[in-house]
């Protein structure tokens, strides 16, 4: 069974967003509702700005009449609103099952809070239940990487596009996609991943969110750091 649709976490988090902020929009089903959702508002006369964190959404924003600025501009945000691929009771978070895992923790990082919103189906005990973690790599630390990665006890895999080619991130790196099961200690994994030469992020996202949009059919809950 597919996971419904996620507008009403969508809407849930309209209610973060105050006039005349400047915001952070993630990538991937529920962060695109969320935008979608947001310039429906727009058009009602609603002012703010966003930064993207990839060129599809990139898109979409524009397409929907959404102000966009660079992160360079925008300097410091006030909230990011993003999707993710696990969320432990601790509110960390797994995510870049959508390959934009860089570009989002650097804009999440650049936000004074960060809204997560996913379906319940998302909610695990401890990260890693659904056994990939990705990993970003610049193309030249492919093979060290790799190497890395097992003798660290998760073998990995270059990400595929589908249709035979390796996936690139916008940034113009590749993805790896570690194999993990239960992570003790998800910051400490990710500190001996970053350790690696070449590596520029992971898919962990340690004590960043403050808030987590949990809906489960059409129900929401918001859970707060």
């Amino acid at each position: 069974m597919s996971a419904p649709a996620p507008e009403a976490s969508a809407q849930a988090a309209l209610e973060f967003v105050e006039d005349g902020q400047t915001l952070g929009l993630g990538t991937g089903r529920a962060a695109e509702a969320f935008v979608r959702a947001l310039g429906r508002r727009v058009a009602d006369g609603l002012t703010v700005r966003g930064v993207p964190t990839s060129e599809r959404t990139e898109a979409l924003a524009r397409d929907l009449g959404i102000p966009l600025i660079s992160l360079a501009e925008a300097g410091r945000l006030d909230v990011t609103f993003d999707g993710a691929d696990e969320v432990d009771p601790n509110l960390d978070v797994i995510k870049g099952y959508g390959g934009a895992l860089v570009r989002e923790k650097i804009v999440a990082a650049s936000s004074d809070r960060l809204v997560i919103l996913v379906g319940a189906e998302k909610i695990v005990a401890r990260l890693g239940a659904r056994g990939r973690l990705p990993v970003e790599v610049i193309p030249f630390a492919e093979t060290l990487a790799l190497d890395r990665l097992a003798r660290l006890g998760y073998p990995a895999e270059i990400r595929n596009d589908g249709n035979g080619a390796p996936f690139v991130t916008d940034n113009g790196n590749l993805v790896l996609d570690a194999q993990v099961s239960a992570i003790a200690d998800p910051g400490d994994l990710d500190t001996r991943i970053l350790a690696i030469p070449g590596v520029l992020g992971t898919g962990l996202f340690v004590a960043m969110a403050t808030a987590v949009i949990v809906q489960d059919g059409e129900s929401v809950e918001v859970r707060r750091s």
